[in-house]
C-alpha cells in the first residue's frame, strides 16, 4: 500500500524546511555583532576587521592605513622548516615603588620572589631594567563629556609621544567615541602621531570596554619580546560597548598588555563621577599591573605621562617556568613580593597557552 501525501502537505513542509535553513544562516552570522565578534566560521565574502573602509559599526575597531612591519618587530608567522616549541615560561613585568612613590630602580634579583598560586617559582630570568622595546596604543577618550578638557590632552600626549619613544619602540594613536578609531599605524615617527593627536574629532557615546578590547588585540598582533601598552585617557563614562567588563579584562590579560589610565573628570565633585566606570577601570587596571591616575585638572596631564614614562624606562623583567604547570586554558595567579619599604606592581594572573 503506498501512501499518498497531499501537494499542499508537501509545498508547506518545503517552505517550513527552507525557512528554518535561513533562520539558522542568520544565527550563524549574527549581523547584529560588530565584525571582531562574529563567529570564526562567518558567511563567505565577509570583510575582515582590518579590511573595511572606515566606516565600521559602533564597537569595531575603524582601522588605519598599514604600513611595512620594522625590521626588528618579530611577526607571528614560523618560517618553513622551523619547529615551533610551545615553552611555558612566563615573563611578569614589575614595577617597582619606593615610599615615596617613586620608581625603584637597581634592585638585585635577591630583592624579588614570585608565587604562582601561592607556590614558589625559582627566577630563572632576571632584568633589572628590561631591554624589550615597547609597544604603545595610545588611546584618547573622544566623547562630547571630554570636550571642554581636549585641548589639555592633546597637549599633554604630544609631550609624551616625543619624550617616551626610543630606538625600537612603536606607538599607534586611537580615539574612541561611540566606535574606536586608530588614527595612525604603529610607528617611531613623531610628528605623524603627534598630527593624528591634533586631528582628532569630537565624538558622542563612550566605549571603554571596546577600547581596551580592541587595543589589546592591536598589541597583540605585534609580536614577541615586546612590552604591550595601553595608556587610556578618559572620564570613565562608559555608555556604548558592545563588549563588556570581562571580555575587555580577560583580553587585556591574555595579550599581557599593561594597561595605564588617566581619569579625567569633567566636572569636579560625587555628583559629577561615573563611580560604576571607575570601579570597572579600576580593577582591570589594577589586574594587568598598571597603574590608574585621578588628576584633579586637566593641566596636571604632563606630570602624569612624565611619571608613566619614568616608570616604563626602570621596569623589571622576571621569568619563570611554572612548577607545578596549570592545565591549559586556565587562569593562574602570581605574586610578587620585594624587600620591605617597597611595592610591587605586576600583573596579577596569566591565561596558561
Amino acid at each position: 500500500m503506498i501512501l499518498q501525501v497531499p501537494r499542499t502537505f508537501s509545498a508547506f513542509g518545503l517552505a517550513a524546511l527552507l525557512l528554518g535553513f535561513g533562520l539558522c544562516a542568520r544565527a550563524q552570522d549574527k549581523p547584529d555583532r560588530p565584525p571582531w565578534a562574529q563567529p570564526s566560521g562567518s558567511k563567505p565574502g565577509s570583510t575582515a576587521p582590518n579590511a573595511g573602509q572606515p566606516s565600521g559599526p559602533p564597537g569595531a575597531i575603524v582601522p588605519a592605513p598599514t604600513e611595512p612591519a620594522s625590521p626588528n618587530v618579530q611577526g607571528s608567522q614560523t618560517p618553513k622548516g622551523t619547529i615551533k616549541v610551545n615553552v611555558s615560561l612566563v615573563n611578569v613585568l614589575v614595577s617597582v615603588l619606593d615610599e615615596q612613590k617613586r620608581p625603584a630602580p637597581n634592585l638585585p634579583k635577591e630583592a624579588f620572589q614570585v608565587f604562582e598560586e601561592g607556590a614558589p617559582q625559582k627566577i630563572e630570568f632576571f632584568e633589572a631594567e628590561t631591554k624589550w622595546p615597547l609597544d604603545i596604543a595610545l588611546m584618547i577618550d573622544a566623547s562630547l563629556s571630554t570636550h571642554l578638557d581636549m585641548q589639555y590632552e592633546r597637549a599633554a600626549a604630544s609631550h609624551f609621544i616625543q619624550q617616551v619613544l626610543r630606538p625600537g619602540d612603536r606607538m599607534a594613536v586611537f580615539s574612541f567615541d561611540e566606535s574606536v578609531t586608530q588614527r595612525s599605524t604603529f610607528t617611531d615617527k613623531v610628528q605623524a602621531l603627534q598630527d593624528a593627536v591634533a586631528k582628532i574629532p569630537d565624538g558622542a557615546g563612550t566605549s571603554i570596554y571596546d577600547a581596551i578590547l580592541l587595543g589589546s588585540q592591536a598589541l597583540g598582533r605585534r609580536g614577541d619580546e615586546r612590552r604591550r601598552v595601553i595608556v587610556l585617557v578618559t572620564d570613565g563614562g562608559e555608555t556604548t560597548s558592545r563588549a563588556d567588563f570581562e571580555s575587555a579584562r580577560r583580553a587585556a590579560l591574555r595579550e599581557e598588555v599593561l594597561l595605564y589610565t588617566i581619569l579625567i573628570r569633567p566636572l569636579q565633585g560625587e555628583n559629577s563621577r561615573n563611580t560604576g566606570g571607575e570601579h570597572a577601570l579600576q580593577t582591570t587596571t589594577e589586574t594587568t599591573g598598571g597603574a590608574m591616575y585621578f588628576p584633579a585638572k586637566a593641566e596636571e596631564l604632563p606630570i602624569i605621562f612624565d611619571q608613566i614614562d619614568a616608570e616604563l624606562r626602570t621596569q623589571y623583567r622576571l621569568a619563570y617556568y611554572p612548577n607545578p604547570r596549570g592545565p591549559a586554558n586556565t587562569y593562574r595567579s602570581i605574586e610578587v613580593q620585594v624587600l620591605p619599604g617597597y611595592t610591587a606592581r605586576h600583573r596579577t594572573s596569566y591565561l596558561v597557552q
